[in-house]
């Protein structure tokens, strides 16, 4: 494959057309341009057959667009992904015919219900390669599950419960879609293999519903990628969801007026796919098709990579001084923390490689501007957890006041040990930065250990590094933290 700056795909779908610039073709899919217009073009499909009249002379006109922009951004490749309403409408041939010849350098694939759930399955797992349990991305005309093993796909097939197209088969009557879905999903008897496992949601009615109970509860993240709820609550939502009136609707805060009519549908899904597949929890994505399509334009040795270390790397070099360094600190802090999980220290090489993002920051808002930049990255493989964990560990880094209010953000999202854990390597990746200077020369003539109640940071003699006032300060703090005795020795 070429290696382009960019590339463009388009998302036509029965419900909506979607089209999404990414940048590079790194392991992280970058978004720079990402425009939406609901064309509805399954709306009737059920009792026609054929597209929506309205919806097509629409899509026309978008779709002309988009192939301007895609031309104007220098997008190559730049394809047409057609999934459930074009492929199952009797005139679903022609219309791409037709729009073949408004966009004739366009390659426009119809996919298939398998094709189309193995795209999602791909994106799902650029963000979350290990993904255990059931995926379900739902649109306007079908809905895909995928049974993930391991990150690896062992089933997968489509059934015709979209949320435009359960609505169109019930005519509109909710206690109709729940048997309707019922009776679909008993068709997939390996569902029963999320039990205990996660169940994975991709789709924009899904990600309506996780913003609503977002508001509801009060979270302190409005990030919907990796948006987690207990099967009692997701339960609970849908059940709420699913009986409300559209009047309702319409006053529960973060709810879009172009989602009212289908949430319900939405809902009734989501709880018969609850109890069919007996999972533990909820895990909302924002990757799906689009992402899964970027990914196999990506090298495999970068497919290969960790996505959240390969963040963390291309961080360090668009905003650090050095990456030299961020491996330096990597050994540097691990006699802090002892045994450590793999988890725990895949997380602490990332604030190490994040460790200088906020060099070219104003020094008044470096802890800030850090924090906020960590908490709220787009389009990476973080779970909230660790979003919050690395964000705190970089304010306090950049030595960030502790009853600062913008902190109670990523407080409210971790348990007191992990709190500690962040206050600690934050601390310590400060000091190390006095020592050194953000230089490996310097860094490299210190070092820490913990030895039984004492911290002790040795220093070779007479290489340009000293106990002065800055860093006796800095190591009784992160002493303090450790509760332990900090001590300096000279080599």
């Amino acid at each position: 494959m070429t290696d382009v700056s960019r590339c463009g795909v388009v998302d036509l779908g029965s419900n909506s057309v979607r089209l999404v610039i990414f940048e590079g073709i790194g392991r992280n899919p970058v978004a720079i341009f990402n425009e939406k217009a609901v064309l509805r073009l399954g709306r009737g499909l059920q009792q026609t057959g054929k597209l929506n009249e309205e919806g097509v002379a629409q899509a026309l006109m978008v779709m002309a667009r988009y192939a301007a922009i895609a031309r104007a951004m220098r997008a190559d490749p730049f394809e047409v992904l057609a999934t459930a309403a074009v492929r199952d409408a009797q005139n679903g041939p022609g219309f791409v015919a037709t729009l073949q010849k408004t966009m004739p350098d366009t390659p426009i694939r119809v996919l298939s219900g398998e094709q189309e759930a193995n795209f999602s399955a791909a994106g799902l797992m650029c963000g979350i390669p290990a993904a255990e349990g059931i995926l379900a991305d739902i649109g306007g005309g079908s809905l895909e599950v995928v049974h993930l093993r391991g990150g690896e796909v062992c089933a997968a097939q489509t059934l015709p419960l979209g949320v435009i197209r359960l609505s169109d088969r019930a005519a509109g009557d909710v206690v109709r879609a729940r048997a309707i879905a019922e009776e679909a999903m008993e068709s997939v008897p390996w569902l029963a293999e999320g039990a205990g496992r996660d169940l994975y949601l991709v789709g924009g009615a899904w990600r309506a519903l996780a913003r609503i109970h977002m508001e509801q509860t009060g979270y302190p993240l409005t990030i919907v990628h990796h948006y987690t709820v207990g099967k009692e609550e997701a339960r609970d939502l849908a059940g709420v969801i699913g009986s409300a009136s559209r009047r309702a609707l319409e006053r529960l805060p973060g709810v879009s007026r172009r989602r009212v009519d289908d949430m319900p549908f939405a809902a009734v899904v989501l709880r018969r796919l609850l109890r069919a597949t007996g999972a533990r929890r909820v895990v909302f994505s924002a990757n799906g098709l689009r992402e899964g399509w970027f990914m196999q334009h990506v090298p495999a040795a970068a497919r290969a990579q960790d996505p959240v270390l390969a963040a963390a790397r291309d961080l360090a070099v668009r905003y650090g001084r050095t990456p030299a360094l961020p491996p330096a600190l990597v050994a540097w802090t691990a006699p802090l923390f002892g045994e450590e999980g793999a988890e725990a220290t895949r997380l602490r090489e990332a604030a190490c490689w994040m460790s200088d993002i906020g060099s070219q920051d104003h020094p008044e808002y470096r802890s800030e501007q850090t924090f906020f930049r960590v908490l709220r990255l787009p389009g990476i493989a973080l779970d909230h957890h660790a979003r919050a964990f690395l964000a705190l560990t970089l304010a306090q880094r950049y030595e960030a006041e502790p009853d600062m209010a913008y902190l109670n953000a990523a407080r409210m999202l971790l348990d007191m040990s992990t709190l500690r854990r962040a206050e600690i390597l934050g601390t310590a990746l400060r000091l190390a930065y006095t020592l050194s200077g953000g230089t490996v020369e310097l860094l490299a003539c210190t070092s820490l250990s913990r030895e039984g109640s004492r911290l002790v940071l040795r220093l070779a003699e007479g290489r340009g590094v000293f106990a002065g006032e800055s860093i006796t300060r800095r190591l009784e703090r992160l002493a303090q933290a450790m509760g332990v005795e900090g001590v300096t020795e000279l080599e």
